[in-house]
């Protein structure tokens, strides 16, 4: 079944369509705060999962919610893969999880309370669909971060629900799961107890958004001054996002060039922020004419615990990412390296970085 509502948005339907859908077609109405944490089965902190499937997972939308929920202090807060062993994120660098699902499973019988699910390469993998189902089915709230929503939607999560993803991939989405209604111009929309956002990016509002609904509002705006966040509302103008054919262009040149890649090697010691590593390496992975490297001899346990492996074999290195530019606010170290992009590769490759990872761009 082809779906009619192609990029369909509630701030493009009238009031009394809303109502129509929600009546006749059996669609929840959209939520404007992420539910509430109780207190159950003796649990007094809730207890938040953040899986990783080994084969390659988004870097952003996986280490910026595990970061950012262990800095607020207001949950217990597991990075799990799905797999023993060290997984590789893309575009770049390598983690090694704090356990595997089975192990988190043992400890936590009852499931966790929140899921974040980023972005994977095998988003049909039947272990990890299976296990998001369960732990839907335990009762907790997942959060599929930019593409994690076509994992939550090949687990029939979002049927009869509203739910928006990566402004490159809503088309698709609508013809694969048109009995979901998908929403535009909300970076991140909140059904009940499922939760999904818009591009990479949009991994840093939603998470200040779940440290208000458990911890407070001053919590989480202390926090996002922190990280140099200055909304982290839903508010989000889905007509920034398109390519141009400077973009493209610039794409393909890129890809094809006949000069070489440059080798970005980014420092990063014991302590390191990993937010802001996940952004700039993120960022820097993604223009075609580069990729980005962890410069550590051992492996490396960041600020919030999470353990980034060596990499070797990498050959030279063309550039290098001092330190302290990992140790500026988040969102301030990945305009820099923006700006950086378009100082070496211009600016329609900048555009081209910001459009993947959904982020208005700068001037």
């Amino acid at each position: 079944m082809k779906s009619n509502n192609k990029g369909i948005g509630l701030g493009s339907i009238s009031f009394f369509q809303t109502t129509l859908l929600i009546l006749f077609c059996g669609f929840s109405p959209v939520q404007s705060e992420i539910i509430e944490f109780k207190p159950r089965i003796e649990r007094t902190r809730p207890v938040i999962a953040v899986i990783a499937e080994n084969t390659m997972t988004e870097l952003t939308d996986f280490v910026v919610p595990y970061g950012v929920m262990k800095r607020s202090g207001v949950a217990d807060v597991f990075a799990l893969s799905t797999e023993p062993g060290p997984v590789q994120m893309f575009p770049s660098l390598r983690i090694q999880a704090d356990s595997t699902i089975e192990t988190f499973d043992s400890r936590f019988p009852a499931g966790a309370d929140f899921v974040f699910v980023p972005a994977v390469h095998k988003s049909d993998d039947a272990k990890l669909i299976s296990w998001i189902q369960a732990q839907a089915g335990k009762g907790a709230t997942i959060i599929g971060i930019c593409d994690g929503v076509w994992v939550l939607a090949k687990a029939g999560l979002l049927e009869g629900q509203q739910a928006t993803g990566h402004w490159n991939s809503l088309a698709d989405l609508e013809k694969q799961f048109s009995k979901t209604i998908w929403i535009k111009n909300q970076r991140y929309v909140i059904n009940r107890k499922i939760v999904t956002t818009t591009g990479v990016t949009a991994s840093v509002p939603v998470a200040l958004a779940l440290v208000e609904s458990i911890g407070g509002k001053a919590k989480a705006e202390t926090l996002a001054r922190e990280l140099a966040v200055e909304d982290y509302s839903k508010t989000h103008n889905s007509k920034e996002f398109q390519l141009s054919a400077n973009v493209v262009w610039a794409a393909i040149r890129n890809l094809v060039s006949f000069w070489g890649k440059d080798r970005i090697g980014i420092e990063a010691s014991p302590g390191v922020d990993e937010i802001s590593l996940a952004l700039i390496a993120d960022s820097y992975g993604r223009t075609y004419r580069s990729s980005s490297v962890l410069l550590a001899k051992s492996p490396v346990i960041t600020r919030s615990g999470l353990t980034f492996l060596p990499e070797v074999g990498k050959g030279d290195i063309d550039r290098t990412v001092c330190a302290r530019e990992v140790e500026i606010p988040a969102m301030t170290a990945l305009r820099t390296a923006l700006q950086n992009i378009e100082a070496w590769y211009g600016t329609a490759t900048r555009r081209f970085v910001a459009l993947q990872i959904e982020l208005a761009d700068i001037q």
